[in-house]
C-alpha cells in the first residue's frame, strides 16, 4: 500500500481553515511528492510515475479481460479443452482445478439443455463461470497437476501377539513352532497351516529352578532344547500372565522370564538389521479364551481338548488337527483324566499352535 508523504488539502469546516490547510504564499510549491510503501517505509516512487504505473497496468487489465477465450489458446489446446467440456463426467471434472462441487454440475445441466460446447467463449454463459476462472479451468486442462502417490500401508495389528505386529507377517508363516515353558521342561509343536502336527514333543531341563538360577546353567538346557527344534518361518512363545502383585509365585516369574529371554535370543537371530522379527510372544489367557477355558481370570486344564483332537483325527474324514499315526501311538497314554502326568506343557503348545492359525482366519 502506498500512501502520501506531502498532503495539501484544502478543508474548510464551519469557516475554519482545515488541519492540511496551506496558507497561500507561506510555502514554496512542491515540486516532488512522493508515495510511500506501509509495509517497510523505505521504497518510494514519485507521484507521477504512480500515476503512470497505474494507467499502464489498468491498460493492460482492460487489454486482457477484453480479449476472447479463444484467441488465447491454439487450435490443439481448444480441441483438448474442448473436448474434456464436452465429454468428460461430473466426477471427472471435479478433478479439474476449480470444477469440484456445484460448478461441474453446472457444466453438465448446460450441456444437456444447450448441446456440447462449440467454443471457449460460450463457458461464461455458464453459471459461476467468468473470465478469470475460465481461464484458470482451462489451463488446468491443459496442465493438470501431477498426482502424488499416496502409498498408505495398512496395518492389521494383532492383539493377541506381542509385540503387536502386521497381520500379514503372521499370515505368510506356513508353518510355526509354537513353544511352552514350565518350571522344569519346555515343550513344543511344529504345525502348519493346514493344522498338521509335523512335530510334538518336549525335554526336561534338569537345572531349572535350582539354587541361585545360574545363567550357565539355564543357557546349557536351553541351548540343548533349541537344538533339537525343527526350522520354522516363526517361533511363538507362551507370555504367561503372571504379575509382579503376586509376590508368592516371583520365583516362578522370574524362571519364566529367565527362560523366555534365552529363547528369543538364541532363536531370534537376524541377518539383517531391519528383518522382520521370527520370535514371537502369545498372550496364554488368548489362547484359554478361544477354547473356552477361562474361568475368571484363571486358565483350566486343555487335557480333554487335546484327547478329542487326537480321537477326532483317527476317527474322522476331516478332522480339526491331524496328527500323524506315529505321534498319536506315542501320546495315547499322556493324557489321561483324573490322573496328573506330565504332559501340560504339551498340551499347552499344541493348543497355542492351533489357535494361532484359526484366530488368524477368523
Amino acid at each position: 500500500m502506498w500512501i502520501a508523504r506531502h498532503l495539501v488539502s484544502t478543508v474548510v469546516k464551519n469557516g475554519h481553515h482545515g488541519l492540511f490547510h496551506r496558507f497561500l504564499g507561506s510555502l514554496p510549491e512542491l515540486e516532488h511528492r512522493y508515495l510511500h510503501c506501509t509495509c517497510c517505509w523505505r521504497s518510494r516512487i514519485s507521484t507521477a510515475d504512480f500515476d503512470l504505473l497505474t494507467s499502464t497496468l489498468s491498460s493492460k487489465l482492460c487489454e486482457d479481460e477484453g480479449k476472447p477465450l479463444d484467441c488465447r489458446y491454439t487450435t490443439e489446446q481448444r480441441a483438448v479443452i474442448l473436448q474434456r467440456l464436452n465429454t468428460a463426467t461430473e466426477n471427472e471434472l471435479a478433478e479439474v482445478k476449480l470444477l469440484r462441487g456445484r460448478k461441474s454440475v453446472n457444466i453438465v445441466e448446460y450441456r444437456t439443455r444447450n448441446g456440447p460446447f462449440k467454443d471457449l467463449e460460450s463457458i461464461i454463459n455458464v453459471p459461476l463461470f467468468k473470465h478469470k476462472t475460465a481461464m484458470i479451468v482451462f489451463n488446468s486442462i491443459l496442465n493438470p497437476p501431477e498426482k502424488k502417490e499416496r502409498r498408505k500401508t495398512k496395518i492389521q495389528l494383532v492383539k493377541f501377539i506381542k509385540p503387536e505386529v502386521d497381520r500379514k507377517l503372521l499370515e505368510e508363516a506356513s508353518c510355526i513352532v509354537s513353544i511352552v515353558c514350565g518350571t522344569d521342561k519346555i515343550a513344543w509343536a511344529h504345525v502348519d497351516r493346514g493344522l498338521n502336527v509335523l512335530d510334538w514333543q518336549q525335554e526336561s531341563c534338569h537345572n531349572f529352578m535350582k539354587g541361585t538360577y545360574m545363567a550357565s546353567a539355564y543357557l546349557d538346557d536351553i541351548s540343548s532344547v533349541v537344538s533339537r527344534m525343527p526350522k520354522a518361518d516363526l517361533f511363538v512363545v507362551e507370555k504367561c500372565g503372571i504379575t509382579v502383585q503376586n509376590t508368592s509365585l516371583y520365583p516362578v516369574m522370574a524362571h519364566l522370564r529367565t527362560v523366555e529371554a534365552m529363547l528369543f535370543a538364541l532363536l531370534g537371530q537376524r541377518s539383517e538389521p531391519d528383518a522382520p522379527p521370527k520370535v514371537l510372544n502369545m498372550v496364554r489367557t488368548a489362547v484359554g479364551r478361544h477354547f473356552g477355558l477361562m474361568v475368571g481370570e484363571a486358565r483350566t486344564s486343555g487335557v480333554q481338548m487335546v484327547r478329542q483332537m487326537m480321537t477326532d483325527s483317527v476317527t474322522q474324514k476331516s478332522p480339526r488337527v491331524s496328527f500323524p499315526h506315529s505321534l498319536v501311538v506315542r501320546y495315547r497314554h499322556a493324557f489321561q483324566l483324573g490322573v496328573r502326568k506330565s504332559g501340560d506343557e504339551l498340551c499347552d503348545a499344541l493348543l497355542q499352535a492351533v489357535a494361532f492359525y484359526e484366530k488368524l482366519n477368523e
